[in-house]
């Protein structure tokens, strides 16, 4: 059975940084894609960023490019998602996701103006 578990959210004033961890369990995580998602209040979830399974490819959605990082240690079978640059529009539930088929329980994240 695969789990998820996203912690590193918080309460962040514009401008500021977050990292977000994502650690899995099960030994299928070396192989597999992970994706970021978040939901804002109101609002349909949406695409954040991926990486490969190997760590040598990513893509992130236009709104964090440039902003957001994603990367990952298949040692510690956790992905990160390094947030710099914060917004209010930033403001939202971050999921992560394994494969299309696993997702996490989500952390808050909340960009005060």
């Amino acid at each position: 059975q695969v789990q998820l578990v996203e912690s590193g959210g918080g309460v962040v004033q514009a401008g500021g940084s977050l990292r977000l961890s994502c650690s899995a369990s099960g030994r299928i995580f070396v192989n597999s894609v992970m994706r970021w998602f978040r939901q804002p209040p109101g609002k349909e979830r949406e695409f954040v960023a991926r990486i490969s399974s190997s760590g040598s490819s990513t893509s992130y959605a236009d709104s964090v490019k440039g902003r957001f990082t994603i990367s990952r240690d298949n040692a510690k079978n956790t992905v990160y998602l390094q947030m710099n640059s914060l917004r209010p529009e930033d403001t939202a539930i971050y999921y992560c996701d394994m494969n299309s088929a696993y997702w996490g329980q989500g952390t808050q994240v909340t960009v005060s103006s």
